[in-house]
């Protein structure tokens, strides 16, 4: 098993239940390694740090072929092994999203589908990369006309 950094494994990065009923090889290449250890060195580690609890990795490393199963962005920072989709045991998923936006650098932060009132919906979107944008958003499930999609919306919205 390959130790990213002292609490984080790469297995809890790849692992996929689509990839598997799909038989998609998510295995990273050495260079998104390196990636996901400075993810873990500069954002989970400090998080797991402060909180003094796990830090659960719901959505890691996404290999072209299951980011394409799943739909996901073809831009998406989780094929380059630069994000993860996070929470803590405990914590309500905004107060870990304002304490990363307060105290650490980061490229992307964003608060998924919270629901205010329900501390553990939702989840949070947390990268690292070359650029370091510090850039906060919010994503919202809204219907419109009909059908609902995904609204992103600058800043840490609860």
């Amino acid at each position: 098993m390959t130790r990213l950094s002292p609490h984080f494994h790469l297995s809890e990065f790849v692992h996929s239940q689509t990839a598997a009923r799909r038989g998609i090889d998510n295995t990273p290449p050495p260079w998104v390694v390196a990636n996901l250890e400075r993810l873990c060195r500069k954002v989970l580690e400090p998080v797991r740090a402060h909180f003094a609890r796990p830090v659960i990795v719901s959505s890691g490393y996404r290999c072209p072929a299951l980011n394409r199963a799943i739909g996901g962005a073809s831009t998406s920072q989780h094929c380059r092994g630069e994000a993860a989709d996070i929470e803590v045991p405990g914590i309500s998923n905004v107060d870990l999203a304002r304490w990363i936006e307060g105290n650490l650098l980061f490229d992307q932060l964003i608060l998924e589908f919270y629901t205010p009132g329900q501390p553990s919906s939702g989840w949070v979107h947390a990268s690292h990369g070359p650029r370091l944008r510090q850039q906060e958003l919010t994503a919202q499930r809204v219907r419109e006309w009909g059908r609902w999609r995904t609204r992103y919306v600058p800043g840490l919205v609860a």
